[in-house]
């Protein structure tokens, strides 16, 4: 087959727009199922560290789906105090603000454990401001502090909306909703311009190093 100019143009931007859509989305959410589904429970944890009547693992997860709601910008600024409070934020926000749902304070939890053991992360000048917006430390704090899971995506019963999951360079909270082969989602943020924050990368590109639980 012979193209022209016009057709070699054409056929590069569906190319561009189809290897888009394989990164943003397998991504794009159809109706979703839940554990129910597979016959798995939802995990509740035994603690709930702000008294709120909600246990610890509920309380992340919806703390992390209130914080993508408000449909923050992707940039990564830095902030007096840690936490972004202009709209802004990039993937470790998600978790912080997740919880922070819970009445954990994340940048205060960091330091602490950053200053008693710079060894462990590497650390010579903490800094509480940006060291917990940082996806390396906090796979080191989690691993050092949190319940430790399997990182085997097929073992779909062992992964519960409220987890966390981390990624070489990226971090994201599970969701309670999951695809057709109940893989669950990731609520994460990842990019400018993303539309959805709710999206099947749990098995896709990024390769899981890391999955926790809080309590």
């Amino acid at each position: 087959m012979r193209w022209s100019g016009r057709g070699i143009l054409w056929a590069a931007a569906l190319a561009a727009l189809a290897a888009g859509a394989v990164w943003a989305g397998r991504a794009v959410l159809t109706r979703g199922y839940t554990g129910e589904d597979f016959d798995i429970p939802a995990y509740q944890s035994a603690h709930d560290e702000d008294g709120d009547g909600v246990d610890d693992q509920t309380d992340v997860l919806r703390g992390a789906k209130a914080y993508v709601a408000t449909r923050p910008k992707y940039e990564s600024r830095y902030y007096d105090g840690g936490y972004p409070d202009d709209g802004y934020g990039v993937c470790t926000d998600v978790v912080a603000q997740a919880l922070r749902a819970a009445g954990y304070d994340l940048r205060a939890l960091v330091d602490e454990d950053i200053r008693a053991n710079p060894s462990a992360y590497g650390i010579s000048r903490p800094d509480a401001n940006i060291d917990f917006r940082r996806v390396t430390n906090l796979d080191v704090y989690f691993r050092r502090t949190a319940l430790s899971l399997t990182t085997d995506v097929t073992d779909i019963a062992q992964w519960q909306g409220g987890d966390i999951v981390v990624f070489p360079h990226h971090i994201g909270i599970v969701s309670d909703r999951r695809g057709r082969d109940g893989v669950p989602y990731v609520i994460h943020h990842a990019y400018p311009g993303q539309r959805q924050y709710e999206q099947a990368i749990l098995d896709g590109q990024y390769g899981v190093i890391g999955h926790y639980r809080v309590s």
